[in-house]
């Protein structure tokens, strides 16, 4: 497992949801800048973080809509890195969950050299990535509705299909 051990003058971890922000910045000396909920849009994002662009890394918990992050700031210039979920649960999981604690402890993480990084892939790829996976999903649902038809003939004792399955 890799960890990012860069350093930075500020520090930003964000708890991503699909319509908020819960973002935490800190300094080098460990000390919280900001922590503040906003919605999950480039514009309010941008205009929060402005103050700290000089020297500042992005990072957040690998999820399903990390995409528009990583390609924001990508356009701006802004460091970014993407966390492994199933470290990062293992590194900070504790019974204290909410927003503006992860936000904190993935701040933390990244200050500390103890963020654990996930691939960051390709905005040229991640289409094509997207559309392989939901595909593989659709086969097997089709392979486990044919394999039900194929059973529930054969749990009736009814005579096998005549259609060839393969083909359908």
């Amino acid at each position: 497992m890799n960890f990012y051990n860069s350093t930075h003058r500020h520090y930003c971890g964000i708890d991503l949801h699909a319509r908020s922000l819960y973002v935490c910045i800190m300094d080098q000396q460990g000390e919280t800048l900001l922590h503040k909920e906003i919605p999950a849009k480039p514009e309010p994002l941008l205009h929060l973080i402005e103050p700290y662009l000089d020297d500042l890394v992005i990072g957040v918990e690998c999820m399903h809509c990390w995409y528009w992050i990583a390609d924001f700031c990508e356009d701006q210039g802004i460091v970014f890195i993407l966390g492994h979920a199933l470290y990062m649960k293992a590194i900070h999981g504790g019974k204290t969950k909410n927003d503006r604690v992860d936000s904190y402890k993935i701040a933390a993480l990244i200050r500390g050299g103890n963020f654990p990084l996930a691939y960051v892939y390709p905005r040229s790829m991640r289409a094509t990535r997207d559309l392989l996976r939901r595909r593989t999903g659709l086969v097997r649902h089709g392979a486990d509705l044919k394999a039900h038809v194929v059973n529930t003939t054969s749990q009736y004792n009814l005579p096998p299909n005549k259609v060839n399955l393969k083909n359908v």
